[in-house]
């Protein structure tokens, strides 16, 4: 517990250090008119309440990903806290902060359009289709997982029960999607949030009263998969792919532009953007270290469970043991309103994204329904796949986490040619680092996971620094030669 204690405050301290830090490189500027104010048209344009709106960031980048992701990543043991702290403060906080205040100067722009300013067209197009995809499996896992949860909670947990949640979670997906962000999103978004900052408050309060022996830093950092069950997944990379949302994430850089149509003031961007993502890293901490006691503390019989169980079955499992038949009704239902939440953004998001692209007006109606009915057709094909495989859940989850991770790299290095080109001296460091270390953890994760070309993963730390130092060298580079071609433009 001492080791969850530090990494909770270390992660308050990082939003007022470390984001006061990154907030004056990027500065602000209270005065400069917001895409909100300077044009709303009542759908996504739409201004809203600072406390509004970061209600909806938080529960848009959440999904189950700080939740399911901590679950699973706590079996690597205490190296997990450390990724959550560190990849939180110095990573995932700065990618969703300097990703939402570049949406906001540039108009409230979709993630490729934002790529393709700064990375080239090429790499705009790229990304447009690979956002999409990630988008597309983000509204099919984010129906398939709350279903789940649903289905065992108030049924069999049979694949009938599980597929008589689908259908209202999609229908609703459908209506969210196509209706002005205030309508329904602005109105239930708050009431969803207070049920999942429930669910994490009192799993809090519950380890500070159980005070569980769980593993602690000087206990070692080795992966205690084996002791679960869970083999042949090395720290590096995996660890770095299973937790995402509660540590950097890809998905929140398509989150973050639906709020930049939304702000009133660029100083609000830090609470919003950066301390959305120290929230959910808090959240994902939590699910840690109440995982570790479910898998290394006796917690699975205690539950009346086996550390076997799956993600969703501890969620169940340690609410109801822990909070009581209501507590856990309303931290099961903080759970269930996570991925909710995100994948009618997520949907959102692709619809805007391919409004961006063909230039539509997203006004009228008849324009949102062309766009939307092929995203919809998309993501029930994946809800099919999910649920004709016994094992597509899982094999979805991996190439979700890849993709996540992948748009990750390609955002933090659109981030580093701005801060590079825009900005005095080294300040491009803060996501230059965070953008070599992601590209070494997405290049390896496809290499040598089973879900990719299954190198040997001895090779993966090798493989890792290699593809670091490379990734480095080359940016190194092109400034260098963009630097010297602009001295001499300008001699």
């Amino acid at each position: 517990m001492i080791s969850f204690i530090i990494s909770l405050l270390a992660l308050v301290a990082g939003y007022f250090l470390y984001g006061s830090v990154v907030e004056k490189v990027f500065a602000p500027d209270k005065k400069r008119p917001t895409p909100a104010v300077e044009h709303p048209d009542g759908v996504d344009f739409v201004p809203m309440p600072t406390w509004r709106v970061f209600m909806i960031q938080f529960l848009n980048i959440a999904g189950t990903g700080p939740i399911f992701g901590a679950i699973m990543g706590a079996k690597f043991g205490p190296a997990a806290y450390l990724w959550i702290v560190f990849g939180c403060i110095f990573a995932g906080a700065v990618h969703d902060y300097l990703s939402g205040m570049l949406s906001l100067r540039n108009d409230g722009c979709g993630l490729p359009v934002l790529i393709g300013r700064y990375l080239g067209n090429t790499t705009k197009n790229i990304m447009l289709v690979f956002t999409l995809v990630l988008l597309v499996l983000v509204g099919a896992v984010f129906v398939y997982s709350p279903a789940i949860i649903l289905g065992s909670m108030v049924g069999s947990g049979s694949p009938m029960a599980i597929l008589s949640w689908i259908v209202p979670i999609f229908v609703y997906y459908v209506i969210a999607t196509m209706l002005p962000i205030d309508k329904i999103i602005g109105k239930v978004y708050p009431i969803f949030a207070v049920a999942l900052i429930f669910m994490a408050v009192a799993l809090m309060v519950g380890l500070f009263v159980k005070w569980p022996s769980i593993p602690e830093f000087w206990d070692g950092l080795w992966n205690r998969g084996p002791e679960v069950g869970v083999t042949g997944q090395p720290i590096f990379p995996c660890l770095f792919i299973t937790i995402a949302c509660g540590a950097v994430s890809g998905f929140h850089a398509t989150q973050s532009p639906l709020m930049a149509r939304c702000l009133k003031n660029e100083k609000l961007g830090r609470p919003v953007f950066y301390g959305s993502m120290i929230t959910e890293g808090i959240v994902a901490l939590i699910w840690a270290a109440v995982s570790s006691y479910f898998f290394f503390d006796g917690g699975a019989a205690e539950c009346g469970s086996d550390i076997t169980a799956a993600a969703p079955a501890v969620v169940t499992a340690v609410s109801k043991k822990w909070l009581g038949l209501l507590g856990g009704i309303l931290a099961v239902l903080g759970v269930v309103a996570a991925p909710i939440t995100s994948g009618d953004t997520a949907l959102r998001s692709a619809r805007l994204i391919v409004a961006d692209w063909l230039k539509l007006d997203q006004k009228p109606v008849r324009n949102r329904l062309l766009i939307s009915i092929p995203i919809f057709i998309l993501t029930g094909l994946m809800l099919w796949f999910n649920i004709a495989d016994e094992n597509g859940f899982n094999t979805i989850w991996r190439y979700f986490g890849w993709a996540n991770q992948t748009i990750a790299v390609f955002t933090l290095w659109a981030i580093t040619v701005y801060l590079a080109t825009s900005k005095k001296g080294f300040w491009y460091y803060i996501t230059m680092i965070p953008a070599c270390f992601m590209t070494a953890v997405s290049l390896t994760f496809i290499l040598v996971d089973k879900v990719g070309f299954r190198v040997n993963s001895a090779a993966a730390p090798g493989i890792g620094i290699c593809t670091f130092i490379l990734a480095y060298i080359i940016f190194t580079v092109w400034k260098s030669r963009r630097d010297n071609k602009a001295e001499t433009t300008n001699n």
